[in-house]
């Protein structure tokens, strides 16, 4: 016998399964010194992968947010030719690899295929982004330190 809930038997075991699915918990314990009890709930999401890592569907949000857009940016939208980097993780772009070091790319910048052109830190993980094209830097979308989505827009390389 368990002095947990007095005894214990289905109805008070199948209570605490019903407080973790409605509050949607990974799992729930409930110990005393002769009793523990541990009801497992849906298994928690997988983390976020770090670069080098295939993003699966799994990863990915369900609804993508649409790029920040300035005046500038809406004006010249429809004018882009080129090859659009997006992000690859939701976290805050960076333009730089610190506040006191020139920026990694600018506008008119050539870039080589490899080539680091950002970070984006997820999960306090600064995430170098490596340039997937050969070009010309042509625009970038959004500012330094600004929040990013996944698979949202950052710059265009023609």
């Amino acid at each position: 016998m368990c002095k947990i809930l007095g005894t214990v038997d289905m109805e008070s075991i199948e209570k605490l399964a019903k407080i973790v699915k409605e509050n949607e918990l990974s799992e729930i314990t409930i110990s005393n010194d002769d009793c523990n009890i541990t009801i497992k709930g849906k298994k928690c999401p997988p983390p976020v992968p770090a670069m080098g890592m295939p993003m699966t569907a799994l990863s990915a949000p369900a609804a993508v947010a649409a790029p920040v857009q300035t005046d500038e940016t809406a004006a010249a939208e429809p004018a882009a030719e080129g090859n659009v980097v997006k992000s690859p993780i939701v976290g805050t772009f960076y333009q730089a690899p610190s506040p006191d070091k020139p920026p990694f790319v600018k506008v008119g910048d050539t870039v080589k295929k490899g080539d680091v052109i950002m970070i984006i830190e997820s999960m306090k993980l600064m995430n170098e982004v490596q340039s997937e094209f050969d070009g010309v830097v042509e625009r970038i979308l959004v500012t330094d330190g600004q929040a990013v989505e996944f698979d949202q827009p950052i710059m265009i390389i023609k």
